[in-house]
């Protein structure tokens, strides 16, 4: 009897470990609901499109700096597709950088087509969309954010609205119309089940993005 559970014992480690290695154990609970989908040391859960190596991860934050390249949460929580939820994820920007957070998306290569990018751009001086836009849909032309300097975009989506906040502070509140039929370049740009990515937007912008938290709403 002993041997047998000695047996059962490394059985269940090895199935345990080789679940860990198809993707479970990519979420890490926080207090009051919260969930974070960023471990602070590496990319588990996250997948990056295009140029991998655009995205890294030092000292507890991700790193945005390369070619174009956009990377999604794929891990196991919630399927990585959420409904109604609030999204806070800290942000600092080098001097005319350029970035976003995209919710209701889906992984994919080149610009996002489904979901909404949520504006990261304090100075970037090709672009007039400033941090905090909901982009080509509810468009903040103000800079409102430092360069040089941590905030936290916040995001909550419930049912047909969505509302950015930039440090508490609201700048976009906006309700999708029933005749909603996307924008100008992004048919799919609506809201939808889906999951977040974060955006690497050229190789002169680097972007840092932690604490990458999420409260799904009931």
């Amino acid at each position: 009897m002993k041997n047998i559970s000695v047996l059962s014992v490394i059985l269940f480690a090895g199935v345990f470990l080789a679940g860990a290695g198809l993707g479970l154990g990519q979420s890490w609970p926080l207090a009051d609901g919260w969930v974070s989908l960023f471990n602070g040391k590496d990319l588990t859960g996250w997948k990056p499109s295009e140029n991998e190596s655009t995205f890294s991860v030092k000292d507890g934050v991700i790193v945005a700096h390369g070619p174009r390249s956009h990377c999604f949460y794929v891990g196991d929580y919630h399927n990585h597709t959420f409904k109604n939820y609030e999204l806070k994820v800290d942000v600092m920007t080098e001097a005319n950088s350029n970035g976003g957070v995209y919710i209701d998306t889906e992984f994919q290569a080149g610009w996002p087509g489904k979901g909404f990018e949520v504006q990261v751009n304090n100075t970037y001086n090709t672009d007039p969309r400033r941090t905090g836009s909901l982009y080509e849909v509810s468009d903040v032309h103000e800079q409102l954010i430092p360069d040089h300097q941590w905030f936290t975009e916040d995001i909550l989506v419930k049912d047909s609205t969505i509302v950015v906040k930039l440090d508490d502070k609201e700048v976009v509140r906006w309700t999708q119309p029933a005749d909603w039929a996307g924008t100008k370049d992004f048919k799919d740009r609506r809201i939808q089940a889906g999951t977040i990515a974060l955006q690497a937007h050229d190789p002169g912008s680097t972007v840092y993005y932690k604490n990458i938290r999420i409260k799904v709403l009931d």
